[in-house]
């Protein structure tokens, strides 16, 4: 079983930065690729970025630029660090993992808010 505990969340202006943390538990982490989703009121939920075990990375077309995830496979983390935050980012933010044998997230965190003011 994988437990999966974000943190980091909070109240911005634009333009600031936020760096949200995922403590991954219960598995071998570097067996795992590890995402950042979010889900805004009214919308789908959307893949934000994701990483690999060795360090291969994805970022959406909308936070490209601005968004770098990351992961300490030593302390089974993984972060996203958001720069020149937009009203738009406001969204419920979600850490998951997926085996690296499977194409489907299968676990998640409880959800971190990102709430960024104009």
């Amino acid at each position: 079983q994988v437990e999966l505990a974000e943190s980091g969340g909070g109240l911005v202006q634009a333009g600031d930065s936020l760096r949200l943390s995922c403590a991954f538990l219960g598995r071998t982490f570097s067996a795992y690729v590890m995402g950042w989703f979010r889900q805004a009121p009214g919308k789908e939920r959307e893949l934000v970025a994701e990483i690999t075990s060795g360090g291969s990375t994805y970022d959406a077309d909308s936070v490209k630029g601005r968004f770098t995830i990351s992961r300490d496979n030593a302390k089974n983390v993984v972060y996203l660090q958001m720069n020149s935050l937009k009203p738009e980012d406001t969204a419920t933010y979600y850490c998951a993992s997926k085996h690296i044998s499977t194409a489907t997230y299968a676990y998640w965190g409880q959800g971190t808010q990102v709430t960024v003011s104009s």
